[in-house]
């Protein structure tokens, strides 16, 4: 049997070096198929890749407060009322050891966009009002200056970091920023420090903003009050480890519900987000939309596997005579069958092949193109591309080899 189907092979590979430019037509649908299905789910590996990456780089045993109920689309992030419904005395509630022991540290945000002016430059850009400890749940560092102090958030500062796109947007010549003037809003503000380039997130890019005590930005750029203080856009909580985060987020969960005297049947007015929740939903959606593009790069493998069952059955006809006379030398029905479905799986395959090389390329290609991006390879991809293309030619070669094999010996020989 070994020896049989060596020889098919053989047999196989001279037919297609015979018509080398029709059997490479035909095989480019398996060669375009293959390639999109390695290159789309390489880019799809590499999607989730560098989310997890970006959202890692947010900091460690993070949970996220957002304002509004996660099941109520128009109030998420921004609470049912159009306002916040985050304070910031529910940062401090959540800082006491006593009600949440299993939160290390609580860092309230609040989030603004507005116009910066330096000189004759200025830009749109987004404005955080943070706390010192900001800097610790967050992991952040400077490159130049200080981060914001205890005595800053007490005395309502007007003092600013800036993140290294915003130096760039505003001091194009490369002037030293620290103690520059920058007008935020209308307000002056002194520049205190430099932030270090963080990249993006899952919240946008994290170097294209300011940074203020948040006493400051919640009185400058108009917080709104809700039960008499100051609204927060967010509440950043970082857990004491990995494995008491789900019992920090229930504490959490506890000493909202009980400041914001939400009844025990009534829904929440805020959402505890899970930073592995954040990740694996992201993930979700990138898996689907890589399955998807998948199916569609499929869909050129099938029109492939026509256009191999089409020129085998072309084969047929052209070689009726060759069919005739191996039949009539003592060839079964069997032997002429595995020798086109072998032809079949062969053009299938040696596209398949060719076409992992081409999918790889574009997939390095477009690593190239996006800078901080890896588009992922994977065994799983390849094995499941050149799987596909041998399946795709023994299912289409099957008719065309049965067919084969049923010629009648007689009418074989007097086929001219």
């Amino acid at each position: 049997m070994f020896i049989m189907l060596t020889e098919s092979i053989s047999i196989a590979a001279r037919a297609l070096g015979a018509n080398k430019l029709r059997a490479i037509l035909t095989m480019l649908g398996i060669i375009i198929g293959v390639g999109a299905v390695i290159a789309l789910m390489s880019v799809g590996n590499g999607v989730q890749d560098y989310i997890a990456g970006q959202f890692s780089g947010l900091g460690s045993n993070l949970l996220f407060v957002f304002p509004g109920s996660s099941k109520e689309p128009r109030s998420f992030m921004l609470g049912a009322t159009g306002t916040s419904t985050l304070t910031e005395g529910d940062a401090l509630a959540l800082s006491e050891p006593q009600r949440a022991p299993d939160i290390l540290n609580v860092s309230p945000v609040y989030r603004s966009r507005s116009q910066v002016v330096a000189g004759r430059e200025n830009t749109l850009t987004t404005i955080r009002g943070v706390t010192p400890n900001y800097a610790v749940v967050r992991d952040y560092r400077n490159t130049l200056g200080s981060f914001i102090r205890d005595m800053d958030i007490l005395e309502r500062a007007r003092v600013a970091l800036v993140g290294p796109e915003v130096v760039d947007k505003l001091f194009p010549n490369g002037e030293y920023p620290i103690g520059r003037m920058i007008r935020i809003a209308g307000t002056a503000y002194r520049i205190i420090g430099l932030l270090e380039k963080k990249g993006g997130s899952g919240f946008g890019s994290e170097d294209d903003s300011i940074m203020l005590p948040i006493t400051t930005a919640q009185e400058r750029l108009s917080s709104p009050l809700r039960r008499g203080e100051r609204t927060v856009s967010i509440i950043v909580i970082q857990a004491v480890s990995q494995t008491r985060m789900n019992a920090a987020a229930e504490q959490a969960t506890e000493v909202l519900r009980e400041r914001h005297k939400i009844n025990f049947r009534d829904e929440d007015d805020f959402t505890v987000f899970n930073q592995t929740d954040i990740i694996n939903v992201f993930g979700q959606i990138t898996g689907v939309v890589t399955a998807f593009l998948g199916v569609i790069a499929g869909i050129s493998l099938v029109v492939g596997g026509i256009g191999i069952m089409n020129i085998m059955l072309v084969s047929v006809t052209e070689r009726t005579r060759e069919i005739g006379l191996r039949k009539a030398v003592g060839a079964r029905r069997s032997d002429i069958r595995l020798q086109f479905l072998v032809e079949a799986i062969v053009m299938s395959v040696t596209g398949g092949l060719i076409g992992i090389g081409l999918g790889v390329a574009g997939a390095i290609a477009i690593s190239r193109l996006v800078e901080g991006f890896h588009a992922i390879v994977s065994l799983d991809a390849v094995l499941l591309a050149t799987g596909f293309s041998a399946a795709v030619g023994l299912f289409f070669g099957l008719y065309p080899a049965w067919r084969a094999g049923n010629l009648s010996p007689i009418d074989a020989l007097r086929h001219e």
